[in-house]
């Protein structure tokens, strides 16, 4: 307690211990101001510390999104790293593919090219075996109705076998990377015959 025993007064002294005496009354060094301009210093010490409070949690959320968001990217970059390399060697995919298209009945025949085949596939199986550990996934076409998030419609086919806007035709194969489309199938689709 202080001189005079008033434990009020020493509450507000403790309130106020560390407060730069520019903020409070000059009056009150002396203990004859009034109660009402302590109590107006000490609401405006109490909104300042709620301001800074309040701007510590948002900085602190501001952090929080920030980490995530880095988070995000690095898995974004471990996942979809190959993509580059990966659009490139599908050019490599389609002329292997087309190359086994084109071999003839007869030459698969014969004896001497067996081998040579034998070798063209399995370097084809493997490929896709590649393909597969790196998330890299054919998109299924033909057959299917155009999906414009999958497929790019190249021509029109007029036919009574299927329905208007079915998938009838792959020129090229397409991809997905995970869940990120990496190249479109390129597909002629279905329509009514004239």
């Amino acid at each position: 307690m202080n001189d005079n025993g008033n434990p009020h007064d020493e509450a507000v002294e403790k309130e106020l211990a560390g407060v730069p005496e520019e903020m409070l009354d000059k009056s009150s060094l002396g203990g004859t101001a009034d109660e009402g301009t302590i109590e107006d210093a000490l609401n405006s010490l109490r909104d300042d510390l709620e301001k800074a409070q309040q701007e510590m949690l948002y900085a602190k959320a501001e952090v929080q999104n920030v980490r995530r968001r880095m988070e995000k990217e690095a898995q974004d970059a471990r996942s979809y790293a190959a993509t580059g390399f990966a659009r490139d060697i599908l050019a490599v995919a389609d002329n292997l593919s087309r190359a086994l298209d084109h071999v003839p009945p007869e030459m698969r025949e014969d004896d001497k090219l067996k081998g040579f085949l034998a070798g063209i596939e399995a370097t084809q199986r493997e490929l896709d075996k590649v393909f597969g550990l790196h998330g890299i996934t054919r998109i299924a076409a033909k057959g299917l109705p155009l999906d414009p998030n999958q497929h790019q419609a190249m021509l029109e086919v007029p036919t009574d076998e299927a329905e208007p806007g079915t998938v009838v035709q792959e020129m090229q194969a397409g991809y997905m990377i995970r869940d990120r489309l990496l190249r479109p199938a390129m597909v002629g689709v279905a329509k009514k015959p004239v």
